[in-house]
């Protein structure tokens, strides 16, 4: 009777368990991801202008002849305006770098100091300094991200191409 009682109470109980992550990325309006890649994001920061002017507050009193009895008295007034709005951008990236395995993190360090950009050491940690020269090595691709993407571990001979590519 207890194991029927308890068969009976996990479906109810399974009910209440929280939602998988997979129904998150879909409530913010980004696709899904695949099942079998790693993602990440990159959010390009939105471009702001600040434009100041000055407004005449008292329009300047002039005689008939055009003399200025007084001058205009003016008001700055700054406006600031969405030039470009915010992006999120969602990428591919290799799921070792997701893991932060560090024999892959290890490559991607001396992939980088090969090309200049990076000149830490080569400890495997995902510090600040590596995802700074990541950052730089994608920057020339217009993606702003520390995480490495699929396409620039490419690009630094750390994934292999498939035949598609």
């Amino acid at each position: 009777m207890a194991r029927l009682s308890l068969l009976l109470t996990l479906p109810v109980l399974w009910g209440c368990a929280p939602a998988p992550a997979g129904d998150v990325t879909r409530a913010s309006g980004l696709p899904a991801p695949a099942i079998s890649t790693c993602q990440a994001e990159g959010i390009t920061p939105a471009v702001l202008e600040t434009v100041t002017e000055q407004a005449v507050e008292v329009p300047a009193m002039t005689a008939p002849d055009g003399t200025v009895l007084r001058p205009a008295q003016f008001r700055s007034v700054t406006s600031t305006r969405i030039v470009t709005p915010r992006e999120i951008t969602r990428f591919e990236t290799p799921c070792a770098l997701q893991r932060r395995d560090p024999d892959f993190v290890m490559q991607v360090q001396r992939a980088l100091q090969v090309r200049g950009l990076y000149d830490g050491p080569v400890s495997g940690d995902y510090d600040r300094a590596t995802q700074a020269a990541v950052a730089a090595f994608q920057a020339e691709e217009a993606l702003e991200s520390a995480e490495l993407s699929t396409a620039s571990a490419q690009r630094l001979g750390l994934v292999v191409l498939g035949r598609d590519a």
